[in-house]
């Protein structure tokens, strides 16, 4: 059974795809479909160059704009960085942090995400904060070590007040971009066993207020089975938001279980 108190969330991660006139024109379609539903929440995440283009699209809607990531810190000799400031000046409230891909490809750590966290926080954005194990590391039993370790590490210093704010993601890696995909009751196991973890680490009523997103290629063929599952709170969604029709179809979905 869903718990209405969690609103659904579906967020589209677009990656590194779509130039800003493409963006914004994709964000025009997605908000002339879902753009006044006020059932589920829904957060678009564009490239650095877009944010702007799209959050022109997505004012006065109820559309959320997020970012794909940001540094620690608020301002300085960082190279090509941007900081949470910089983001809510253009009136984002998301931010996806500690993605599989961030991990593998630019070398960050738990420690790293942890401090993003609590700069995110700190700058009243919303962080959806990635965890999830590979192929390997599922198949030889690590899986629940895994989680806790990265769950654990990038929630450092985060305090129940946080729980409104915060949005967990868990993306099994070998399910990202692959098109395989846990089944909804293996989802479903590993998501209550994060709520749990959260229940450890923050207590049982933060634990109930934060979302658990599922990020290992949701699509609409599969998006209901998935977002019925009871602690499974919404879907970071890959390929699928690249599309219109698409990621509308997976927000219908969510809508159709929340009404």
């Amino acid at each position: 059974m869903k718990n209405k108190a969690r609103k659904l969330l579906i967020a589209g991660n677009w990656k590194m795809n779509l130039n800003s006139a493409e963006g914004a024109e994709l964000a025009e379609t997605i908000v002339s479909q879902v753009g006044t539903q006020m059932e589920v929440a829904v957060c678009i995440c564009p490239t650095f160059t877009s944010l702007e283009a799209v959050a022109q699209k997505v004012v006065n809607s109820n559309i959320a704009l997020g970012a794909q990531n940001m540094h620690f810190e608020s301002s300085g000799a960082y190279t090509g960085e941007i900081s949470a400031e910089m983001l809510r000046h253009l009136f984002a409230n998301f931010v996806i942090l500690g993605h599989s891909e961030r991990r593998e490809y630019f070398g960050e750590t738990d420690a790293i995400v942890n401090k993003k966290t609590l700069a995110a926080l700190a700058a009243s954005l919303k962080p959806i904060v990635c965890i999830g194990e590979t192929l390997e590391e599922r198949e030889s039993g690590q899986l629940n070590t895994v989680i806790e370790t990265q769950l654990k590490g990038a929630l450092a210093g985060v305090e129940p007040k946080h729980a409104d704010q915060l949005v967990i993601a868990y993306e099994p890696v070998w399910a990202i971009g692959t098109g395989k995909t846990a089944t909804p009751d293996d989802a479903e196991a590993v998501h209550a066993s994060i709520r749990k973890l959260l229940t450890g680490l923050l207590g049982g009523e933060a634990a109930e207020k934060i979302r658990i997103l599922y990020g290992g290629s949701m699509k609409p063929e599969n998006a209901e089975t998935l977002l019925s599952q009871e602690n499974i709170d919404g879907g970071l969604i890959g390929g699928a938001s690249l599309k219109a029709h698409s990621f509308t179809s997976i927000v219908e979905s969510a809508i159709k279980l929340s009404s």
